[in-house]
């Protein structure tokens, strides 16, 4: 239906100008993405550091527990598992809370990566003359429609003035 619109032109216009973008491929190949999973890495690297080590202190307990348990006095084993429990309980939900805050914080680049792109896509479009820019959910379109690469150059562009 839409292709059978494009090639009949309006009364009083010239054929419309179309686009499409493929945007999977602008945010893989933009520098914004890559620098959002480098900043993304950082952050992760040290809250999963701090779990890792966390981790190592309850495995040190439990092998402490099991080489020394007979060693013990009832009151100091007791002791020992409850402080074992309460480690685990709080990396468990560290761990959780950590997973919920990496994909949080990975939903917020995509957005803001996705504003970018739209952006730039909106400047190009008006730049180039284009009428109609579709993107997602199409079955088939000619190379020569694609402005990804454009979009791609203005974002990498965009990057180094920053």
């Amino acid at each position: 239906m839409v292709l059978t619109l494009m090639s009949v032109p309006c009364v009083g216009a010239d054929q419309y100008k179309i686009g499409v973008v493929d945007p999977n491929r602008v945010v893989e190949l933009s520098p914004q993405y890559e620098a959002a999973g480098k900043a993304l890495q950082v952050e992760v690297e040290e809250r999963e550091r701090n779990l890792r080590q966390q981790q190592e202190q309850i495995t040190i307990l439990q092998r402490k527990l099991e080489r020394d348990s007979a060693l013990m006095s009832e009151s100091e084993m007791q002791r020992l598992q409850n402080d074992i429990r309460s480690r685990t309980r709080k990396l468990k939900y560290a761990q959780d809370e950590f997973q919920e805050d990496v994909a949080l914080r990975q939903n917020e680049l995509r957005t803001k990566l996705a504003k970018q792109v739209r952006e730039v896509v909106v400047e190009l479009a008006k730049e180039q003359g284009i009428d109609l820019v579709i993107t997602e959910g199409l079955v088939y379109y000619s190379p020569r429609m694609d402005i990804s690469d454009l979009v791609i150059e203005r974002l990498k562009r965009d990057s180094s003035n920053k």
